[in-house]
């Protein structure tokens, strides 16, 4: 993995699951669901305004435009895992994330406004998703790139990205600190 890989990846990459989630992996993943937004707000709740403009990476998004991304995308995501429940394997939509970064309010934003709500948001689906029958994390939606995508692994799949992003924010305040220092 190159360098920029390394500042793009830090947690590494997303792998597709191989097999099914046993009980225990699957509540770890929910877990790491349920504490992301406690996270979020410790890493960047105190940062100033510059601070907030500091990229995790040479050409890769500010902390702000980080911590607005992650509710749009799990917005997404939970709307998807309830099409997944509801539905026989529907097609669920994508959106253009880089596009929604670069929008007024994922660039200058407050980042309270998308704090609070991805509290809101996580603790409505972690309750969906601890209320759901084992025969239920199977079953799936279909994604334009990826295929078919189980319920359990779309949860492996964003408890990862909760803390991909995580590590962006930590990657770019110690930028941050460094460079005040």
């Amino acid at each position: 993995m190159t360098d920029l890989e390394k500042l793009r990846y830090p947690v590494g990459k997303f792998e597709r699951l191989a097999q099914p989630l046993d009980r225990a992996t699957r509540e770890a993943h929910i877990a790491t669901i349920e504490g992301a937004p406690a996270r979020f707000r410790s890493l960047a709740g105190g940062l100033t305004d510059a601070q907030l403009e500091t990229p995790y990476r040479p050409g890769g998004w500010t902390i702000r435009q980080v911590i607005h991304h992650v509710p749009d995308s799990h917005m997404n995501a939970y709307i998807r895992t309830k099409l997944a429940v509801t539905e026989d394997n529907p097609r669920i939509t994508t959106y253009e994330e880089q596009v929604w970064a670069e929008l007024p309010e994922a660039k200058h934003g407050a980042i309270e406004v998308s704090l609070t709500l991805l509290d809101a948001l996580h603790r409505r689906w972690v309750a969906f998703l601890r209320a759901l029958p084992e025969t239920d994390f199977r079953k799936t939606y279909q994604h334009k790139e990826w295929g078919a995508v189980p319920v359990e692994e779309a949860i492996a799949m964003y408890a990862w990205h909760c803390r991909h992003h995580a590590a962006h924010i930590e990657q770019a305040t110690r930028n941050t600190v460094m460079a005040e220092g």
